[in-house]
């Protein structure tokens, strides 16, 4: 049992089941054992590898789709230039070195850094110098925001519900008799019908950290863009924990494996339309990236020597790899153009 599964036991014998929101945290942002906390997750020695350590292409694609919604806005300086969530800072340097062509933009920029872990704070400064980091994004200046959240949403805790003969019981964490973690739930309570034994999962802090970026852009200006696994209106079991790049239970090594969960991208974009943004479609990583040239970008890389820039294009884009499973969405102030590689998200759009 690890340091934070025996915090957490105590925790309930004394108190109760736990939801599972709260096991999540915990487990992810417990200040002294919490994962992100403790280690540098990213990569092949860490637990998991991101779009942006598989290849520089992914973030100069990111840098230019961001640099276009820049000039089509009419080029404000200063702006916000903005990650939540930016792991080692490889992304950021990729958008950096990407937007260096544009006349103004990297002069314009105040690169800002959405980070609570101390630890990655400071990985992220070994990386790209002194940028400014803020806690949350209350924190950002009132001024045009260009901001980008990849694999942010997925870590977000949830909440799940399974749907029993005489209502929905919530999933918790509690005992068993040996005073071990184990899955439990809670009493019924009533609910709209549905299948028995289906699970829907609500990520509360999600649609609300969505509305709160569509209301900076939509009074400010700007554009972000998200990037994530899930889908549109998303429905299931999706709770998933990864330590050493393998799939193990959530309950096995809290503190130790990363926890998250499919993004359901259809209440993030209620909420940022509700919040005065213009949202897009949920549209697939391998479709956005293909629309806004990385295969033509990965043809000039090998031509220069990477022997390996096909095999990342194949990665990021595949529908059997990343390329279907991470979906992309973005947000712009009304009356602005619609982000490179992205269109308007009609009034009765389902899923892509």
């Amino acid at each position: 049992m690890t340091p934070l599964a025996r915090l957490i036991a105590t925790q309930i014998a004394a108190s109760g089941p736990m939801q599972l929101d709260e096991y999540m945290r915990l487990c992810l942002l417990h200040p002294q054992y919490g994962y992100y906390v403790t280690r540098d997750p990213f990569g092949a020695a860490g637990d998991f590898t991101t779009a942006p350590e598989i290849s520089q292409m992914f973030g100069e694609m990111v840098g230019l789709a961001l640099a276009q919604a820049w000039l089509d806005q009419g080029g404000p300086a200063p702006f916000t230039l903005a990650e939540i969530g930016p792991g080692r800072g490889t992304l950021m340097a990729d958008i950096l070195r990407a937007i260096r062509v544009v006349p103004g933009m990297g002069a314009a920029a105040e690169v800002t850094l959405i980070e609570a872990s101390p630890r990655l704070r400071q990985v992220q400064r070994d990386r790209l110098g002194q940028v400014k980091h803020v806690e949350t994004l209350s924190d950002i200046a009132c001024k045009p925001l260009f901001l980008i959240a990849n694999e942010l949403f997925d870590a977000l805790p949830i909440r799940q519900f399974q749907r029993q003969a005489e209502g929905w019981a919530e999933h918790v964490v509690t005992l068993n008799d040996a005073g071990e973690l184990a899955l439990g739930l809670a009493a019924p309570l009533p609910g709209p019908a549905a299948p028995c034994g289906q699970i829907r999962e609500t990520c509360p802090q999600a649609p609300a950290l969505a509305g709160q970026i569509a209301r900076h852009i939509a009074a400010h200006g700007g554009c972000a863009i998200a990037v994530d696994y899930g889908n549109w209106h998303g429905q299931g079991d999706t709770l998933q924990a990864l330590r050493r790049h393998r799939p193990e239970h959530p309950l096995a090594n809290p503190g130790e494996a990363d926890l998250t969960a499919h993004v359901d991208f259809e209440p993030l974009a209620q909420a940022a339309r509700a919040a005065g943004a213009n949202v897009s479609r949920m549209v697939t990583q391998g479709e956005w990236l293909l629309r806004l040239g990385i295969a033509a970008r990965a043809q000039r890389l090998q031509a220069a020597g990477d022997a390996g820039a096909m095999a990342a294009l194949h990665r990021l884009t595949a529908p059997g790899e990343m390329g279907h499973l991470f979906k992309a969405l973005a947000f712009w102030p009304p009356g602005a153009p619609v982000p490179p590689g992205f269109e308007p998200l009609d009034d009765d759009a389902h899923d892509t």
